[in-house]
């Protein structure tokens, strides 16, 4: 098996044990919460159920990433993660709407809560992501995907520490709003993510240019190969949240075989080590197509749009 295979194994490994962990936490701060009558910590554990969502869909990403494609699935199943990550952005955007209401009411009426288990819990929930996160720091910087879930963990790392504090606040003070208060910046926090999340993944299906690739700075870098005299029916889109790919048609002189091979690998290239563009279809032509738009206008069962 390839070195990659193994190093994505390894990966996913990290993750499971990660996802373990953390909703190991996930249960520990409800039961801790309800306990404790702390709005605060069930806050915390709405953002540690966007952690193991994460995570989740982070260990899926690299198990499908070393799944070899079939002919019914070309593309393999990375688009299955983006949807469970949309659908899982919504539910999370759903539970910080329910804490931001209970913290509304929890401000004309504040509760007793027990800061001493608030705090407990808080404590080991901060050692918990704190590993996590040191365990993922290697590799989140070989993937796109490994790194939101990397993010996320330090993400409720510090909604941890906001609970910690407001556990101590009460504590020295008796001043029970202040658990509403923490619930609140932590459901801002998760609203954040979710809403982050929600769009990338819709930005995904509708097949628009990854955020971190400017097409025409793409445009610009092809034509500096002398060889290219034009670039027409350019699409860059995203399969998943890591992995990009590009079509386009190149015109040329009319030239061999082997020099219209040179100048394609040539765009390969330069297209995978400057853009992050791994999966690349080029055509290349040697004389005008008869539709030279730069970006292809496509149309339903449109049997006349022939290239040759």
């Amino acid at each position: 098996m390839s070195e990659h295979y193994h190093g994505a194994l390894g990966t996913a490994t990290k993750l499971k044990y990660g996802i373990i962990i953390t909703a190991v936490i996930l249960v520990l701060e409800v039961a801790g919460g309800i306990l404790s009558n702390s709005l605060a910590l069930l806050s915390d554990a709405g953002h540690v159920f966007a952690d193991v969502v994460a995570l989740t869909l982070s260990w899926y990403g690299v198990r499908q990433a070393a799944r070899p494609s079939s002919s019914r699935m070309t593309f393999g199943y990375h688009r299955v993660g983006v949807i469970i990550a949309i659908v899982n952005a919504v539910s999370i955007l759903a539970i910080a709407g329910i804490i931001l209401f209970e913290a509304y009411q929890r401000f004309y009426q504040q509760p007793e809560v027990n800061s001493v288990m608030m705090l407990v819990i808080a404590v080991i929930g901060l050692a918990a992501n704190i590993f996590v996160a040191s365990w993922l720091h290697k590799e989140q910087g070989e993937s796109l995907n490994v790194k939101s879930a990397f993010w996320h963990a330090i993400g409720d790392a510090l909604a941890s520490v906001g609970v910690i504090a407001g556990a101590i606040i009460i504590m020295l003070t008796k001043l029970y709003w202040v658990d509403a208060a923490v619930s609140i910046l932590i459901s801002l926090i998760i609203i954040f993510a979710a809403w982050g999340i929600f769009r990338e993944g819709m930005r995904i299906l509708l097949e628009a240019v990854p955020g971190d690739i400017n097409v025409k700075e793409v445009l610009k870098a092809m034509k500096s190969i002398p060889a290219i005299k034009d670039i027409h029916d350019l699409h860059v889109w995203s399969i998943s949240s890591n992995l990009n790919a590009m079509s386009c048609h190149v015109l040329m002189d009319d030239c061999s075989i082997s020099q219209a091979a040179s100048v394609q690998r040539q765009i390969e290239e330069m297209l995978r080590e400057r853009f992050g563009i791994g999966h690349t279809t080029v055509q290349i032509e040697c004389t005008p197509c008869s539709n030279d738009d730069l970006f292809c206008k496509m149309t339903e069962g449109d049997k006349n749009h022939d290239h040759s």
